[in-house]
């Protein structure tokens, strides 16, 4: 899609577009049915893997958009299949197996886990759990220590280019790029007249800042976000319905308001 569109939507999934509980993302439909008719364009930005998100992408109708994967360690572009090699994720695992036993043992990734696990730990059917560990970028897990030796964790990762970001439900590792950074090479690309993007987690907050507005939305599964820089001045709002019940409200809201048609 080449055409410049009115507005241009970033959104995570897990608590936001999607129900924390179910996954299911119906509640959400009417305004993605008028983003469709504005001719608005929707970019998925999670911590989901490429055979994830792509998969949902497909479901909702959003092919002919890219989509943002694994944290923004990497991009799903327009109309394509997920693709590519799982060199960094090896290399990722590599440093972690290098970190001193202490240190290591109280992080929990996804590779340390079977299918199953995954599954138990999510609440994602088998088939659901089998994409989530299809992993390229990223490695999310529990930090099942206490806090001082979670800093002392993150501290030994960066000294290797390691950077962890808290979302929804994990703590998520990666050598870096976020969704943010994706999001500027995006605008730069699209050159939307608007932009909204929509989170409930730590590791969206760059992505709400990076542009026009955007919407915290309210998850009750986990302590709210404290108030970050734009909202004061009103660039970023707060929903007072969770998950899609309230991605939708927000998301018609702004478009009325922005009175596109």
């Amino acid at each position: 899609m080449t055409a410049k569109p009115p507005l241009l939507v970033f959104t995570d999934l897990d608590g936001t577009l999607i129900d924390h509980d179910s996954y299911q993302w119906d509640a959400a439909q009417p305004a993605l049915r008028r983003l469709h008719d504005i001719g608005a364009g929707v970019v998925l930005a999670s911590s989901k893997t490429a055979v994830e998100i792509g998969t949902l992408r497909d479901e909702m109708g959003l092919r002919h958009w890219p989509a943002i994967v694994e944290n923004g360690a990497g991009l799903l572009p327009a109309n394509s299949a997920p693709t590519g090699s799982a060199s960094s994720y090896d290399a990722l695992r590599d440093v972690l197996a290098k970190l001193p036993g202490a240190l290591r043992d109280g992080f929990h990734g996804f590779g340390d886990m079977s299918v199953t696990g995954v599954a138990d730990i999510t609440g994602l059917p088998i088939e659901a759990a089998k994409r989530a560990k299809m992993r390229q970028f990223s490695e999310p897990g529990l930090w099942q220590g206490d806090a001082e030796a979670r800093r002392d964790f993150l501290a030994a990762l960066a000294d290797h280019g390691v950077t962890g970001r808290e979302g929804g439900r994990f703590l998520t590792l990666s050598f870096g790029n976020t969704k943010a950074d994706q999001i500027d090479a995006l605008i730069a690309k699209y050159h939307p007249t608007q932009t909204l993007s929509l989170g409930d987690a730590p590791n969206d907050v760059e992505m709400l800042q990076a542009t026009d507005h955007g919407v915290i939305v309210a998850n009750p599964h986990r302590p709210p976000l404290p108030p970050i820089k734009g909202e004061a001045e009103g660039k970023i709002t707060r929903t007072n319905l969770p998950g899609p019940t309230g991605w939708n409200q927000a998301v018609l809201d702004h478009v009325n308001a922005l009175t596109l048609t």
